[in-house]
């Protein structure tokens, strides 16, 4: 990949991502507010401003620097966790399942909604002029359409069922408590086996298929 088209990726890319990002994390908060847990709330969490939920490396650095270092082939990241406290919620395994849940599925519903918004632009644009269409409708369809791919990634990466992903916390919320303990001690090297496992491509042959999946059931709407 070209630097230009890197350049034009990021561009693309970042509005759709921050907004993807602080949903995502506000919905771990709200879920948990909801279920009587208010630390998010207490700690200024529940807010859809961006930075309140960015981690400078982690939601800056190291993405760019993996979408340079490996020709956009590689990108990975992450943003700042909501704190939560499973101890207020009334049943805490269940709370954590649900609040972790949230997540992902905000951005499934993010994604449904940028379909939606998309067909509209396109079948409104028709009516619009050549010099509004090139430059603003045309920019808006692409970051819908980058809307799309980075929501459906996010929630079925945040699925995967390793803690502390979400996805790991919501089998650890539904396996019956021995099982679900013994997941929880993988947390500590949870990151590490991600991350071996996305750049092995082992973690590919999983969820391409998924994700293809998903986008092609969006696709059809």
């Amino acid at each position: 990949m070209e630097i230009a088209d890197i350049l034009r990726q990021i561009a693309v890319s970042v509005i759709p991502i921050l907004i993807a990002i602080t949903f995502h994390e506000v919905a771990h908060g709200y879920a948990a507010y909801k279920l009587g847990d208010s630390t998010a709330k207490a700690m200024g969490r529940l807010t859809l401003n961006p930075l309140a939920h960015i981690d400078l490396f982690g939601t800056v650095l190291m993405p760019l620097m993996l979408l340079v270092m490996t020709h956009g082939q590689f990108v990975f990241g992450y943003a700042k966790p909501v704190p939560v406290n499973p101890m207020n919620f009334k049943n805490i395994r269940q709370g954590m399942a649900v609040s972790a849940a949230a997540g992902p599925g905000t951005n499934l519903l993010l994604a449904i909604a940028s379909v939606i918004l998309l067909k509209i632009i396109i079948f409104t644009s028709g009516a619009l002029p050549a010099e509004m269409i090139s430059s603003v409708v045309k920019p808006v369809a692409m970051m819908l359409t980058a809307s799309i791919s980075v929501n459906i990634v996010l929630a079925v990466f945040n699925m995967i069922p390793i803690p502390p992903l979400d996805g790991g916390r919501v089998l650890m919320g539904l396996l019956p408590f021995k099982y679900s303990q013994g997941i929880a001690r993988i947390e500590p090297y949870g990151f590490i086996i991600v991350l071996i496992l996305l750049i092995t491509g082992i973690a590919n042959i999983v969820l391409l298929p998924v994700i293809k999946i998903l986008y092609g059931i969006l696709t059809l709407i």
